[in-house]
């Protein structure tokens, strides 16, 4: 059986809804970062990088969100998560997803783990003034460029959709109203109407 590491408010949310919409078998094992589970030497030995999603297969364990969405979308081809049988549009997916996770999600992290970049206070707090911008900047970007609507890919929901659900639901916290962009705004809508999306919702409560 599948097991799914994350923590309540991580990016792994968009991993956990993906092995709901596959239907797959998984156990979802909740850290908790306030308590620094992520650190303690059982999490360890299973990520060392000591973050989520990380997810435990029979050939072994997985980490990082495009990664782990990109392979339940393959080891599930009947849930119809990505276009697997045209290159060119799978890659497309997975431009996206690496899109959020190297340029999107960084943003956003530059408010509360700044110190991963620098130490001087003054550098921190320049960081966390520049988050709203930056963070709006590549939601802009996205919403002009890369959502097709009504989906990520336009018809065809795939794993991009609860990857973007997940980060767009971050918005609030960078201070960036939502309500900018329409496409996404309207994805996110209705993304949390889906019944995966509730469920996991759910357990993460």
């Amino acid at each position: 059986m599948l097991k799914l590491f994350y923590a309540v408010g991580s990016c792994a949310l968009a991993s956990h809804i993906a092995l709901e919409e596959a239907g797959a078998e998984y156990q979802a094992v909740r850290l908790d970062f306030a308590a620094a589970d992520q650190r303690k030497p059982e999490y360890l030995k299973v990520n060392p990088k000591g973050r989520v999603p990380a997810l435990i297969t029979d050939s072994g364990i997985l980490t990082e969100t495009p990664a782990i969405l990109a392979y339940v979308a393959q080891v599930f081809p009947k849930a119809g998560l990505a276009p697997l049988t045209d290159p060119f549009a799978f890659a497309r997916v997975q431009a996206f997803n690496s899109y959020l996770c190297s340029t999107a999600h960084v943003n956003h992290a530059h408010f509360t783990r700044g110190s991963r970049w620098a130490d001087e206070a003054a550098s921190l707090e320049d960081m966390k003034r520049k988050v709203p911008k930056n963070v709006g900047d590549s939601f802009a970007l996205m919403e002009s460029e890369m959502v097709e609507g009504p989906w990520v890919m336009g018809n065809a929901y795939t794993i991009c959709d609860p990857y973007l659900f997940t980060v767009a639901g971050w918005l609030p916290r960078d201070s960036v109203d939502i309500a900018r962009f329409p496409k996404i705004h309207d994805h996110h809508t209705r993304m949390a109407e889906r019944p995966a999306v509730k469920k996991v919702l759910a357990a993460w409560s």
